[in-house]
């Protein structure tokens, strides 16, 4: 068994012996009108992984400029507990530059914003994901990719998402961020690695 796999399943039975059995019918999830900032969660935190960890402000460091491809290159770890805080690079802040951005959705569980990154237009072309929170210091980010979206004819809300019909250039600045690997996969087959940015300040170029 993949090392990635293992690591899911393991995650996947700690997270289910932590985490309360909550009903779908006992909570809310809403957006007011296409207001990106005012998005109700489906799941309580405690079942997100890590939640701690990717719910921080971006710090005020002199940031250490790095490409897509130099995230794709990072050995990824086989286990993190699932209240682990930041270690290593993940405390690092990163611009990146040059990016395309191919993929956007919010994730109904956290109300973040999920985006994928390739280092070019190309369809096919191994993907980083990469998460606006719903935290209110990063209200304004939302709006403006959500704006930036709206003005390529994409739609992005609780409703709508997914494949852009064009890739077009955003720069990306945050934080590096192991993820584990979900039993549903996250994103679409292109994502290639455990790392991303988050949480993230996406901004159209």
């Amino acid at each position: 068994m993949k090392p990635r796999c293992l690591r899911g399943i393991v995650l996947g039975l700690l997270l289910t012996a932590i985490v309360p059995i909550v009903s779908c019918n006992a909570i809310s999830h809403a957006v007011s009108g296409n207001d990106i900032c005012n998005c109700l969660p489906l799941e309580p935190e405690a079942a997100d992984y890590r939640h701690l960890a990717k719910h921080v402000p971006l710090p005020q460091v002199t940031p250490t400029e790095i490409t897509v491809q130099t995230i794709l290159s990072w050995p990824q770890a086989l286990f993190f507990a699932p209240d682990a805080p930041r270690t290593g690079r993940e405390n690092q802040l990163i611009p990146v530059r040059t990016a395309y951005l191919q993929n956007a959705s919010i994730n109904s569980a956290d109300c973040d914003i999920h985006l994928e990154i390739s280092a070019g237009p190309g369809r096919n072309l191994p993907r980083v994901v990469v998460e606006t929170p719903i935290d209110s210091e990063y209200c304004s980010a939302r709006q403006q990719i959500q704006a930036a979206l709206k003005a390529h004819g994409f739609v992005l809300d609780v409703q709508h998402g997914g494949e852009l019909q064009q890739p077009f250039l955003v720069e990306v600045t945050g934080l590096a961020f192991e993820d584990f690997e979900h039993p549903n996969g996250r994103g679409s087959p292109q994502v290639a690695t455990l790392w991303e940015i988050h949480p993230a300040i996406v901004t159209p170029r």
